[in-house]
């Protein structure tokens, strides 16, 4: 089971399930991005002989360990990530 609870991460039935959803998927996809350029980066780096550290160690841990849910989950809840309240659909 994923740490925090989506109980934890509605911050008392601020959001509910499907808008913290569609949130931790477009975070998800930040870390993927945030992954792909770092390594894209990494390879100039070495390509060039620039460096003659690994790829693996420039990258950042969180989004070289976790899989990207699980880091935007972590970030959302640490308050890395915001819901905009402007963005979401009115009732």
């Amino acid at each position: 089971m994923i740490r925090p609870s989506i109980e934890e991460l509605s911050l008392n039935g601020k959001y509910n399930r499907y808008v913290l959803c569609i949130a931790i998927s477009k975070g998800a996809r930040m870390v993927t991005e945030e992954y792909i350029e770092q390594r894209e980066m990494a390879e100039k780096l070495i390509a060039n002989k620039a460096t003659d550290k690994s790829i693996a160690s420039m990258l950042k841990q969180d989004v070289r360990e976790e899989k990207p849910v699980k880091t935007a989950i972590n970030r959302f809840y640490n308050g890395e990530l915001r819901i905009i309240e402007s963005t979401l659909p009115s009732d």
